[in-house]
């Protein structure tokens, strides 16, 4: 468990630096004139933006971090750690401008850690790892998908904070179902091989689910409200993941009461923490009239 957490923090921080620069990079596309809903031309855009591909390599390296992590814990585990990628953003944010943080930061950062102390400390709260049981995992994905598609249809008649959450939230459900498919593929690859792998189906669909939770990251960041999406997404794949984890794998839920109370008390520390650290993420990276970071303006 200790090597899961570890990798786990580690991909948190990699996955805030390579979203600082995406952001960046997508909300400069945005003010440019092009339509920010239209996702073929907006990424066809990105591709071609040095910042971008940057945060595109931090972003990759993450990910592998984040399998190595979820290759020693479960999903349970991992994701639920990862929400820390927040409170790395806000400490990124203050690098090099001489501020320190807000008292906004430090509740935000006080209610996340508190909730994650929360969800480890009480037993039973965290299921144990399990093996995995397809069918469930391929029930799970059939109600994930016309969920996802009914919400981001949905996003195309919203604007502002709506449509950036309803996208957030899409993401954040891809992201889980890549997490729960990072897994499957790193077991697989290790315990029967390279050509037992590539004649699976989980590799195939971890592309596809990797590719389209990029595109609808990157149009929830385009819509215009950092801290709708950034908390839809960053909540959204947490409690996916840890459902799946409780649901799709051979492992014991929450039995005791004092597990289910950890988990429901864990559950609003860390969504009033993510929502706090999102508004000053807003902040932090310039969401508003100027696509600048706070370090690039002259006034610091």
């Amino acid at each position: 468990m200790a090597w899961s957490v570890a990798f786990s923090l580690l991909a948190a921080f990699l996955f805030a630096g390579a979203a600082a620069l995406q952001y960046r990079a997508a909300r400069r596309a945005a003010h440019g004139g092009m339509d920010a809903t239209a996702a073929h031309g907006l990424i066809r855009k990105l591709l071609r933006d040095p910042v971008w591909l940057t945060g595109w390599g931090v972003n990759m390296t993450g990910f592998f971090t984040q399998a190595a992590a979820l290759h020693f814990g479960s999903t349970a585990i991992v994701q639920p750690l990862l929400v820390t990628q927040l409170v790395f953003t806000i400490l990124l944010g203050t690098i090099g401008t001489g501020r320190r943080p807000a008292r906004m930061d430090v509740l935000g950062g006080i209610a996340v850690s508190a909730g994650l102390a929360v969800l480890f400390t009480v037993p039973g709260a965290i299921p144990p790892a399990g093996e995995p049981s397809r069918p469930r995992l391929l029930l799970a994905g059939l109600v994930a998908a016309p969920l996802i598609i009914v919400l981001s249809r949905a996003a195309w008649l919203r604007r502002g904070p709506v449509r950036a959450a309803l996208l957030g939230v899409c993401a954040g459900l891809c992201f889980a179902a890549t997490a729960v498919l990072i897994k499957l593929t790193t077991a697989s690859l290790v315990d029967h091989g390279v050509a037992a792998t590539a004649a699976d189906w989980p590799g195939y669909t971890l592309a596809g689910s990797t590719l389209l939770g990029l595109v609808l990251e990157q149009r929830a960041f385009a819509a215009g409200s950092l801290p709708a999406a950034m908390t839809a997404m960053t909540m959204t794949n947490p409690i996916a993941s840890y459902m799946v984890a409780v649901l799709a794998f051979h492992t014991l839920p929450p039995r005791t009461a004092a597990a289910f109370a950890a988990v429901s008390v864990s559950a609003v520390l860390l969504t009033a923490g993510v929502a706090l650290l999102s508004r000053s993420a807003a902040a932090a990276r310039g969401d508003g009239p100027s696509d600048t970071l706070p370090s690039e303006r002259t006034s610091t």
